[in-house]
């Protein structure tokens, strides 16, 4: 509601950060194509998955150095970067070697999917 809604919606959120806001609703896309594609066990999702990270940790790293100018923000969105920080890193670091090595479908490994 923040993004499209009325002002009111936007006051109610709180000091939120615009920058920070875009990156998690355009984020959200990606991520539901990375999900589809590692369940499918798609190589490129692979791939996506460590851009997911990056780019959510570089987001992140701005919205400290927004935070370290002396921007008003809300702890909540520290805590919530915080989260999907790591769960792309582990996610990344659990599927790569899982799936990027073979073409196109990737083929279980010997133990532990």
């Amino acid at each position: 509601m923040v993004l499209f809604g009325p002002e009111a919606a936007r006051l109610a959120a709180g000091r939120y950060v615009p920058f920070v806001l875009w990156f998690n609703f355009l984020a959200g896309f990606a991520y539901v194509a990375a999900g589809a594609g590692l369940w499918a066990r798609r190589r490129w999702a692979a791939w996506l998955s460590p851009a997911i990270a990056a780019g959510t940790i570089t987001t992140f790293a701005a919205f400290g150095l927004y935070i370290l100018l002396g921007g008003a923000f809300e702890v909540r969105t520290v805590a919530a970067m915080g989260l999907r920080s790591a769960v792309w890193v582990a996610i990344a670091r659990y599927a790569s070697p899982r799936i990027a090595p073979g073409p196109g479908r990737a083929t279980p490994p010997a133990a532990g999917w």
